[in-house]
């Protein structure tokens, strides 16, 4: 995201969303950090598998690394193997590098067959995800809004008023101009304890009236509203 928002790289494609685990919450964050837009979004089917030294067995395990989204969509199989120490690191590819470049058959990585074979790692267990159709949604983001006029969704912030009702009140726009919500999700406001901040992703255009009418709605009436992209 520092990258795109200073200019030395076009796009930055971030995991927000998985279908076992859930939001990506740090991700949301940074959507309020820097301002870049939202352009597009992807869906990818993960498929996690424990990965070791060329050397090493099932049994030689004792500690396994990881992300920790990618822990928690193995957590099935994880934790039916109780004497394995699970550690949480940046990302699934960091956890593969570290095995590799630690050398230790005790240890072990949860990341893609594809990274396995990349750092030279041997599948010790493949699949090891509970969920079988388990989807990560990504969305790219570049320096500046980019509209295509066959874009379907929009994705919004707000910060709505700290009293009864302000929430109710701020997506009523929606229901009134009959514009169809897909997504919510909050996020603790820095600073200002058990106060959120909304993120929402809705159906449609910007240059949809109902769009624009619900959007005008929600910005009379929430303290803080920005249009993170329509893609």
């Amino acid at each position: 995201m520092q990258a795109v928002e200073s200019g030395e790289a076009d796009y930055a494609v971030l995991p927000i969303e998985n279908s076992s685990a859930g939001a990506v919450s740090d991700n949301y964050d940074l959507l309020i950090k820097y301002h870049n837009y939202i352009v597009a979004e992807t869906y990818v089917t993960v498929n996690h598998a424990l990965l070791g030294l060329p050397g090493a067995r099932l049994e030689d395990i004792h500690t396994v690394f990881s992300h920790p989204q990618a822990l928690m969509q193995s957590s099935e199989y994880l934790n039916s193997n109780r004497q394995w120490n699970q550690v949480s690191v940046k990302n699934t590819a960091v956890a593969a590098k570290k095995v590799l470049e630690d050398g230790d058959v005790t240890q072990a990585a949860v990341a893609s067959e594809t990274a396995g074979r990349l750092y030279g790692l041997k599948v010790l267990k493949s699949s090891i995800n509970y969920n079988k159709n388990n989807t990560t949604r990504f969305i790219i983001l570049a320096k500046k809004p980019l509209y295509r006029e066959a874009a379907d969704k929009v994705s919004i912030c707000f910060e709505a008023p700290h009293r009864s009702g302000s929430l109710y009140n701020l997506l009523g726009n929606f229901i009134f101009n009959n514009v169809n919500m897909v997504m919510i999700e909050s996020r603790p406001i820095p600073g200002r304890n058990w106060e959120y901040r909304f993120f929402v992703d809705i159906e449609g255009n910007l240059s949809q009236p109902a769009v624009v009418n619900a959007l005008n709605g929600i910005r009379s009436e929430a303290a803080v509203l920005r249009i993170l992209g329509n893609y």
